[in-house]
């Protein structure tokens, strides 16, 4: 077995190919070795054994044909290449990462434990996309400081900032160490916000804008190539937005139909965004801003039917290009889409009578 998981194994699943002489299968074998395990070319398996490499070929072929060769996909355990797939058709994103729900002793879905796998995989993420020059651009949730914390290389870049800091996460492992410690990695200039996320007022909030290192990381928002953000479900649960605010806020911006929030942005079920007064009195990128960079990308799981519902309306948005979820919220997401398609069936259905 390889580490790509290949096996070299005797036995035919064909079962109406002529049968092969014990010398024909091993040659076949050792053909199939050379090229799977081995990693040679068609060309040197060719010159070694005297024929030409469109023998070969025919060889490899015929190998997996009589079951000699059987070759696996395999994909780290954590991982869900079928959920990953029909998430990334169901939605149109650019890729999807869906990661299995890891569960707790008693059986229920570990919350603390899914946030690490999602940071963890968004790392991996991380140093497979960025390439050197970006203009990447941090958000901050407990499973965005997991990827801040698991990343170990990256190419490099430029690293900004998306949001100030609520308060109570402001200490160590928040988002300004973050986003200085990726830009550590990356060998390229880190522009952190020393700013709250939320203020009490436009007045204050305009005035901190202005702040020279505040405008320098804001000037960055339009140079954006790659922005990692969170998103939050309405609900004291699922949005440190939501925790920040007072009685009243809450309470009048659900009335306006708010199911999600994603950078402070806020958005109804259907993924239009709702304009309230909250834009006025944040330190944040705004949606415009986001809808322009290249690569989205959205680290979101770990949360019950509200946080699911809330992902859906994010992904609606159109600002996503790519999702890293976990299975349980993945299978939410799916629900409800094809449930919207089913709604969205019967209505036509129904029109078409009249």
């Amino acid at each position: 077995m390889s580490k790509w998981g290949y096996e070299v194994q005797t036995g035919s699943q064909n079962p109406e190919a002529a049968p092969l002489g014990p010398a024909e299968m091993l040659r076949l074998a050792a053909v199939a070795r050379r090229f799977y395990l081995d990693g040679r070319s068609k060309v040197e398996i060719a010159e070694e054994f005297g024929v030409s490499r469109f023998k070969i070929a025919r060889d490899l072929d015929a190998a997996r044909e009589r079951g000699i060769v059987h070759i696996d996909i395999r994909l780290p355990a954590r991982l869900d290449g079928e959920l990953s797939e029909e998430l990334r058709s169901a939605y149109g994103l650019r890729r999807a990462l869906v990661v299995d729900t890891p569960v707790g002793a008693e059986g229920a879905a570990d919350p603390e434990e899914t946030r690490r796998v999602l940071g963890s995989a968004a790392a991996r993420l991380l140093t497979e996309i960025v390439r050197s020059g970006e203009v990447l651009g941090l958000a901050w949730s407990r499973a965005l400081q997991v990827m801040g914390s698991d990343l170990v290389d990256l190419p490099e870049c430029t690293v900004v900032q998306l949001n100030g800091v609520l308060s109570e996460h402001a200490g160590a492992g928040g988002s300004v160490e973050t986003v200085r410690r990726a830009a550590a990695l990356s060998g390229g200039p880190a522009y952190p916000i020393y700013a709250p996320l939320i203020l009490p007022d436009a007045a204050t909030a305009a005035t901190l804008r202005s702040d020279p290192g505040i405008a320098s990381a804001f000037a960055h928002y339009d140079r954006l190539t790659t922005a990692v953000v969170a998103i939050g479900g309405w609900d004291e649960q699922n949005s440190t937005v939501f925790q920040a605010l007072g009685p009243e806020a809450r309470e009048r911006y659900t009335e306006l139909g708010v199911c999600a929030e994603m950078s402070a942005q806020l958005f109804g079920a259907d993924g239009n965004q709702i304009h309230s007064d909250l834009a006025e009195r944040i330190i944040s990128v705004q949606a415009e801003q986001l809808r322009r960079v290249p690569e989205v990308v959205a680290v979101a799981g770990a949360g019950d039917r509200v946080k699911a519902r809330a992902v859906g309306a994010a992904l609606r948005s159109g600002l996503v290009s790519t999702l890293v979820t976990d299975s349980e919220v993945a299978r939410v997401l799916l629900a409800e889409e094809c449930a919207g398609e089913a709604d969205a069936g019967r209505a036509n259905t129904g029109s078409e009578k009249y």
